[in-house]
């Protein structure tokens, strides 16, 4: 049973790695695997382990898609933009959601958590927007313009959350599955 545990746990790990450095990978704006790595990561870690994941996983791959990517854009290294602390707050409490709502997980609760999850990050990484940058008044209308000027991207972020929890969940449980078959026909 160690074994299998041991097995567990090193795919769940190998599945939230795959995940984090996916986002370096070409994509559509907003169209990444984060938010429902922060979630999967959520539902099958330990929570003092879980939130720093995500964070972790996008630290690392704003350095590179920063200095690297758009390294013309910002002429110097970029350890941090502005307001990105807003979007590892939003995938803190992700993850907190998955810990909390995908204690069982079906598909049920996986489709409600992706979709509450983006909009979690809609709502959260917009307002930090709209704090940290000097393009939106500090104003009800200013915070008004920074949530419709987001709107476009909203849709990649619910149909990336929507496919990758598919993907994270949907194989998590086909290996699963192989694995409590293999294991019950060789007991």
């Amino acid at each position: 049973m160690d074994r299998l545990f041991s097995a567990r746990y090193s795919v769940i790990v190998a599945i939230v790695l795959f995940a984090a450095f996916s986002r370096m990978l070409p994509h559509p704006p907003n169209f990444t695997a984060i938010g429902a790595m922060a979630l999967f990561a959520g539902a099958f870690l330990p929570v003092r382990i879980a939130w720093l994941l995500p964070i972790v996983a996008m630290f690392i791959s704003d350095l590179v898609i920063n200095n690297v990517v758009y390294a013309e854009l910002y002429g110097q290294f970029v350890i941090v933009t502005p307001g990105v602390g807003w979007s590892m707050l939003a995938l803190a409490l992700i993850t907190l959601l998955g810990s909390r709502l995908l204690t069982k997980v079906t598909g049920l609760r996986v489709l409600g958590a992706s979709l509450s999850a983006s909009a979690i990050f809609f709502l959260v990484s917009n307002l930090g927007s709209w704090l940290a940058l000097e393009i939106y008044p500090n104003t009800l209308a200013g915070l008004v313009t920074a949530y419709i000027a987001a709107i476009p991207f909203f849709g990649s972020t619910v149909l990336g959350d929507l496919i990758f929890c598919g993907v994270l969940f949907g194989g998590f449980a086909m290996v699963s599955n192989y694995w409590h078959s293999h294991s019950a026909s060789s007991a």
